[in-house]
């Protein structure tokens, strides 16, 4: 009975490796064939291309690109470490960019809440007028609703930059105490077993999320390829505009949309934190913090830091 159990391990185990070798090896080819034949997924024109779009954005064979690029990428980063530095300050700074563009958008946020306050309180009015020269004409409860775009933008988009600037919350029980090598060791399996997979199971359930609320018929993850390019025949889109209230902001889809992109930019910020965690482990402590763009107050913040 034990022998039996030992065997079906063993033989379960020898089939995964199969499996994923052989997934790691067709990436190559299905790399390949997307970018020779681009016409049968970016074509939109051809509702099945949409279709296609569909099925192979939260695909297995998509996964294995982007999990294939990224061996090859380590690989040559461990031969040549400058060549990983330069992946790392290339991504870093598009976290920084991203970040401190629509980290403005709380400020806007601000703003709006405090026009709606007035133009509620003080001028009774039951609508406000935004635009230069073609205005946007809305109930002020579609403005008041817009505000949670605002906010979304700040969570979605800014999250990788505060990654950088150290700005997220860390409950710390064993870090601090130990050595700075084991440290970089829980920031390099930390990226790998929650970072990662964390943003590619959001992905997965963004990405259909989102199209069921863009186009019907509605797509499913259990759909096969075959079965969505039947499906084309009939698709039409049906973006969603329907608010919570008759004269509510209806652009609710741009949640979805965002849903997406947050966990498609926390991935690839799951590959730069490994990347840096790697590379000061390998060169040790004076490496820390090498090429990191962070933000200052100026003269005197070390002071502020630390009465904060």
């Amino acid at each position: 009975m034990q022998d039996d159990t030992g065997i079906s391990f063993f033989g379960a185990l020898f089939n995964g490796l199969i499996w994923l070798v052989q997934n790691i090896a067709g990436a190559f080819y299905n790399f390949g064939y997307a970018v020779t034949h681009p016409q049968l997924w970016l074509d939109w024109s051809d509702k099945a291309s949409i279709m296609r779009f569909v099925y192979y954005g939260g695909s297995v064979e998509f996964f294995f690109v982007v999990f294939t690029l990224f061996l090859i990428l380590t690989a040559i980063g461990i031969y040549r470490r400058q060549f990983m530095w330069g992946m790392v300050r290339v991504l870093e700074g598009f976290a920084n960019g991203i970040g401190r563009f629509f980290a403005w958008a709380g400020l806007i946020m601000v703003i709006q809440q405090i026009i709606i306050v007035f133009m509620q309180r003080i001028f009774a009015r039951p609508e406000m007028s935004f635009g230069l020269g073609i205005a946007v004409e809305k109930d002020i409860s579609w403005f008041a609703e817009e505000l949670k775009l605002y906010n979304a933008l700040v969570v979605c988009l800014c999250v990788t930059y505060t990654f950088v600037q150290g700005g997220h919350v860390r409950v710390d029980l064993i870090y601090s105490g130990i050595s700075f090598r084991a440290k970089k060791v829980v920031d390099m399996v930390g990226s790998l077993i929650f970072m990662m997979p964390a943003a590619v199971l959001t992905w997965m359930y963004g990405w259909y999320f989102l199209w069921r609320h863009l186009i019907v018929p509605k797509p499913s993850a259990s759909d096969s390829l075959e079965r969505l390019v039947m499906k084309a025949r009939a698709l039409r889109w049906n973006v969603e505009t329907i608010g919570f209230s008759p004269n509510g902001f209806n652009g609710y889809f741009l949640f979805k949309i965002l849903l997406v992109t947050f966990a498609g930019i926390v991935f690839v910020h799951a590959a730069a934190f490994f990347y840096r965690s790697l590379l000061e482990f390998i060169e040790g402590q004076g490496s820390e913090n090498k090429y990191l763009d962070k933000d200052t107050l100026g003269e005197g913040e070390e002071a502020y830091e630390g009465a904060h």
